[in-house]
């Protein structure tokens, strides 16, 4: 395929990315970040437009064998760029699928995707913002910064990014330069150790209360937006707290979303009893039980099965699955196409059985 094609300038208008109907992307480069992070970027076969706020990703299906493997990887690109997105991927050790796109994947290969997802998304206005990343979690983070230097908002913004080295410093000379054209933007990098760097002129370590009152003192008067490993954002939502920023102006990414089937009852009312259904897995022939008031996945995951997963609440549609026979309540937000449940898919993450099941899994 000619990349040419799909990245040619014109004077007329292209068509945008419909989620309801497109699914098909080329990837037209792949660059590496550092050692053991690539970014690939992608574009639409057709040349079409893509419409996504800062923060949010897309839901691959990658042909690993004789099943796709469903995979959300965060934009790290800028929205005001439409003709292509970027994703950028740490390479996971024994990670099934960052091991492949990082030893496969190239330029003019083809996959498929759903998207844009996601509600990890600076709120408007121009009010005051601490950024905290650790890792990979810097994706939807960087994206963010990119959107505000294409569109030269006016900035207030600190950055804080931690990450295990220096060499694991994602993005690091770019925002570095970025810091010399957008004034309003501060910069503060956070290695946990110094492996590989023969001098660093700042702090090191992880976050702590301490740390991050000195770095930013007026903490409370901003809206934090943090993505990252799960003990790092556990860290950073305590810090806030006790640094005096409202839950409301607390605004955390993840997909590593545990799954809670079991709500608490008001005192006082006496629990109601749960008729329960019988739930066939085909592929790896089990049989389990799951009451009307349980999420399938929950159950699943409390009996051993293996059912990829991420965000454990209808978003990300990486547990999708063929319902074969039986039927379903489900509240879903946004992971899934009116066109797939037409056709027997279903997300097992925010489905309660109303009858027994069979599943394709």
């Amino acid at each position: 395929m000619d990349i040419k094609t799909l990245t040619s300038a014109s004077n007329a208008p292209t068509d945008v990315w419909d989620p309801e109907l497109d699914d098909t992307l080329v990837c037209i480069d792949v660059h590496q970040e550092t050692h053991d992070v690539k970014s690939f970027t992608f574009a639409s076969p057709q040349g079409k437009r893509f419409a996504f706020q800062a923060g949010q990703y897309f839901l691959f299906d990658f042909p690993l064998g004789a099943d796709a493997e469903p995979r959300c990887y965060s934009i790290s690109s800028s929205p005001q760029r439409p003709n292509a997105f970027t994703v950028t991927v740490k390479r996971v050790p024994d990670g099934r699928v960052s091991n492949w796109l990082h030893d496969n994947l190239k330029s003019g290969a083809t996959v498929k995707a759903q998207g844009p997802l996601g509600h990890f998304i600076r709120p408007s206005g121009a009010g005051k913002k601490l950024l905290l990343s650790g890792g990979s979690g810097i994706t939807p983070v960087m994206s963010i910064v990119r959107d505000l230097a294409d569109t030269c908002d006016p900035t207030d913004v600190v950055f804080i990014h931690a990450a295990r080295t220096p060499l694991d410093l994602i993005f690091r000379d770019e925002l570095s330069m970025l810091t010399t054209k957008m004034k309003g933007l501060r910069l503060h990098f956070l290695p946990e150790h110094l492996t590989g760097e023969r001098w660093w002129p700042g702090i090191t370590g992880r976050i702590t209360s301490e740390y991050i009152k000195m770095a930013v003192p007026d903490i409370a008067e901003r809206i934090v937006m943090c993505c990252g490993p799960a003990p790092f954002m556990a860290a950073a939502r305590k810090i806030s707290a006790d640094l005096g920023v409202p839950t409301s102006n607390y605004i955390e990414e993840s997909f590593d979303a545990a799954v809670i089937d079991d709500a608490e009852l008001p005192i006082g009312e006496a629990p109601v009893v749960a008729k329960t259904f019988q739930v066939q897995f085909l592929k790896q022939a089990r049989t389990i039980e799951v009451a009307s008031e349980q999420t399938v996945l929950g159950c699943a995951k409390k009996a051993g099965l293996r059912l990829p997963s991420s965000c454990a609440n209808g978003v990300c549609g990486t547990c999708k699955s063929k319902l074969v026979s039986g039927s379903v309540e489900m509240k879903h937000n946004g992971g899934i196409r009116q066109r797939e449940v037409d056709a027997g898919l279903f997300l097992p993450c925010c489905s309660k059985p109303l009858s027994d099941l069979v599943i394709d899994r």
